[in-house]
């Protein structure tokens, strides 16, 4: 079975006339739930064919990982840990072989390969990639272009060193890994989110791993480890050497002015989960990132912070520039964009900023998405600016985070959804709810969640998950919650949905990429 079809992503079958949106049905909840539900995390759930048999499964994770009837979200499987798990879950044939395996990482210190049908370890796993420091960051790619998917882990930990480390199928570590090492020329610290995206941007027909991690510079590494160049306007430097600032020219002169008297603005990259996308359609991909900007001559964490905005690079860490596109500056801040919260667990957890691309309008190029610690959800267009009713400010009580969205087609018109959960307030006894808005933010479905089982209130933190599930040909969506489990609705009207970023990280082998994720499931499509 090839990986790629193991993505439950909707593919048109035929033309059909467009249909009015409908409400989403509430289909199971509670999936892997006991007597309570375990805290679940920022995990993006899979919707896979575990075992061969042409019915989908959905597996998902909160501390334990488990194997559901996607039909009923009954438990089929079940490997417990007291150990969270925060990358998304991600699927693939790792030794080419036709057996599908699921990868996680945990906050234990721990990575480990399953076999999908059983949850039974891999032989070689689970390894410990960073002892004493959570898998914060995982992501697969076939790094030799043979078939055979290698395992990329980022640490959640502070330190200037060994923040990435690759390992083979068989759990054996890569060699020329962990990086950076003592000696590697430029910057890199923690990763605190899932912030590892993969793909051959140099079209060399190996990809490449770019890393934001808990500074201003971004890892670019080639697969022995070793550092990818920068361009010449740079100077004689590499990805890690380049520091990225608001203005370009602060990149080039390479500081910006933290003194008492400067006014120095540039990013921290701590939660940035990049994505790999051809924005402009011109065959070459870039990378979209988001930054926490801060003024650094108040320092960030976050008495600094101002706003998260977009960057948009280029193979050889250059701004974007192409097609009439000028990315060498980047967007202007929208109104309201201050942070209302950074860290402070007990009114409410993080929201994550993780990039998404689409094309929103059809138009060709890519909008970038993500969403903020503003309350909302924004896109920008390749112009820089928000079209429509983007940002759109999530309702209620207090204030709410979104979850990462995710793009679809729903009704095969042309007309593409975004789709995400939010969360309210810790102090809350509120749930969050499950969204469906237009291309240009206008708002067509909002759902509650469940009710919590092990929480006073409840919400969605991970990006969700389209997929079909056995007993319907429509669309479904899969969220992992803070209270309720797993939970799947259905999207009525939607058998012909076409996906654009069908799930957390664009993909089930969570590097960013959605870029060839487009194929049905063995024996669930045509």
């Amino acid at each position: 079975m090839h990986p790629r079809t193991l993505l439950l992503a909707g593919i048109a079958l035929g033309a059909t006339a467009h249909a009015d949106v409908r409400t989403p049905v509430l289909r199971w909840q509670y999936g892997g739930c006991t007597s309570f539900c375990q805290t679940g995390w920022y995990s993006s759930p899979a919707i896979v064919d575990a075992d061969g048999d042409g019915q989908a499964e959905v597996v998902a994770g909160s501390y334990d990982l488990v194997l559901l009837n996607g039909a009923t979200g009954a438990v089929l499987h079940r490997a417990a840990s007291a150990a969270r798990i925060w990358p998304g879950i991600a699927v693939a044939d790792l030794n080419h072989d036709g057996h599908p395996s699921v990868v996680i990482g945990r906050n234990n210190g721990s990575a480990t390969a399953f076999d999908a049908a059983t949850l039974a370890a891999r032989g070689g796993w689970p390894v410990t990639p960073f002892p004493g420091a959570e898998v914060r960051a995982l992501a697969l790619g076939d790094l030799d272009a043979n078939g055979t998917f290698q395992v990329v882990v980022g640490a959640g930990r502070s330190g200037a060193t060994n923040q990435v480390n690759v390992y083979a199928p068989n759990g054996s570590q890569r060699a020329g890994w962990p990086r950076l090492r003592a000696g590697d020329a430029g910057y890199a610290a923690g990763l605190y989110n899932d912030d590892i995206a993969i793909a051959d941007l140099e079209r060399s027909g190996y990809p490449q791993i770019f890393v934001p991690t808990d500074v201003h510079y971004i890892l670019g590494l080639y697969r022995d480890g070793s550092a990818i160049a920068a361009n010449a306007m740079y100077g004689a430097k590499v990805w890690a050497q380049v520091g990225v600032h608001v203005n370009q020219s602060d990149d080039i002169q390479g500081y910006t002015d933290c003194s008492a008297t400067g006014h120095g603005l540039r990013p921290n990259f701590a939660a940035s989960a990049p994505a790999i996308g051809d924005v402009n359609g011109d065959g070459i991909l870039e990378l979209a990132v988001v930054g926490n900007v801060y003024d650094c001559t108040v320092g960030n964490d976050p008495l600094g912070d101002r706003y998260h905005l977009p960057w948009l690079l280029n193979a050889d860490r250059s701004r974007f520039n192409a097609s009439g596109f000028d990315w060498t500056s980047i967007p202007a801040p929208s109104a309201g964009s201050a942070p209302l919260s950074e860290g402070n667990y007990a009114l409410i957890e993080d929201a994550q900023p993780d990039a998404v691309l689409a094309d929103l309008d059809g138009d060709g190029t890519q909008e970038i998405l993500y969403s903020s610690y503003d309350g909302k959800v924004h896109v920008y267009w390749l112009d820089k600016t928000a079209h429509g009713s983007w940002p759109f400010a999530i309702p209620g009580v207090g204030f709410h985070f979104a979850s990462p969205p995710v793009v679809a087609d729903l009704y095969h018109d042309g007309q593409t959804e975004v789709i995400f959960a939010t969360w309210p307030l810790a102090t809350s006894v509120e749930t969050g709810k499950l969204y469906v808005l237009d291309h240009l933010g206008a708002v067509l479905q909002a759902v509650d969640l469940p009710a919590p089982n092990g929480d006073t209130w409840n919400g969605g933190m991970a990006a969700p998950t389209l997929g079909i599930l056995p007993g319907s040909r429509n669309l479904a969506v899969v969220l992992m919650t803070h209270a309720s489990g797993a939970v799947a609705y259905e999207l009525p009207q939607t058998p012909y949905a076409r996906t654009l970023w069908p799930t957390g990280r664009g993909g089930y082998l969570r590097n960013g990429n959605a870029f060839n994720d487009r194929i049905f499931a063995d024996g669930l499509g045509d």
